[in-house]
């Protein structure tokens, strides 16, 4: 097709491609855009924080109705294998109970957390729950037999089977949102609109001076090239001994472990 170079822009599936392109021999350069920040190698993936702000406009309105009828609600937030969408949105949202999959959490200690909130007076309670959550037992399954039974779950997603056991555990009526592909779309927030910015414009950098190959990437503030050999096939997991984990836990929220 004669093309001098292809600029791809997507999340760890595309990256993977686009490696594997540039080891064919094409001109590759690439940009981390995916609303679940788990590019291997980037600090920030555009498309992140906008996907947090709805997440939290979500949470923040859940508050108001689960405050005013004293009510127990699990919203569900996008994140199958990382939870930073959720990590990030639960915080700002004001949740009480965030789930996420790198956290496998303990039903019995989520169940004691909300009694406990209501012998405080504390008549409602947030669960914010990734797609991707998974119990302590789910944990020590096989992946074979964790997908069997996943397959096998007559709930169309894990809040609904979480929302049954916790409703048979406490005694509680749990309420289930599922914001879904509203997480996905809408206007850029200005946080990212400037961070594509930037890495648009130091695509351009790389490929006017003829450096393949890379992937631009926020590192420290700065905007640098990662090798894509460096970055396909690696998954950029929340860290469970994270500093941003440990200050949820100091200020009162529960991982449900």
């Amino acid at each position: 097709m004669g093309l001098d170079c292809l600029v791809i822009l997507g999340g760890n599936g595309t990256h993977k491609t686009a490696n594997l392109l540039s080891e064919e021999g094409l001109n590759v350069v690439t940009m981390p855009k995916t609303i679940d920040n788990d590019v291997w190698g980037t600090e920030m993936t555009f498309g992140f924080q906008s996907a947090v702000d709805i997440a939290t406009q979500v949470i923040d309105c859940i508050h108001t109705t689960a405050t005013s009828h004293g009510r127990i609600f699990i919203v569900e937030v996008m994140g199958h294998k990382v939870g930073w969408l959720n990590l990030y949105a639960g915080i700002a949202g004001g949740a009480d109970i965030i789930l996420l999959p790198e956290i496998p959490y303990d039903l019995n200690e989520v169940a004691k957390i909300i009694d406990k909130r209501e012998s405080e007076g504390k008549r409602f309670s947030i669960l914010a729950v990734a797609e991707g959550a998974i119990s302590k037992e789910e944990a020590q399954m096989k992946k074979r037999d964790f997908k069997a039974q996943r397959a096998q779950m007559p709930y169309p997603s894990i809040s609904y089977k979480i929302a049954k056991e916790l409703e048979d555990k406490t005694g509680h009526e749990i309420r289930v949102t599922v914001p879904g592909h509203f997480q996905r779309g809408g206007s850029p927030c200005a946080y990212d609109r400037v961070l594509c910015t930037r890495f648009g414009a130091a695509a351009a950098r790389l490929i006017k001076n003829g450096q393949y190959g890379f992937m631009v990437a926020l590192q420290n503030e700065k905007i640098v090239p990662v090798p894509l050999s460096e970055v396909a096939g690696k998954l950029k997991k929340v860290p469970v001994d994270s500093d941003i984990i440990e200050a949820a836990k100091e200020i009162g929220i529960s991982f449900g472990d």
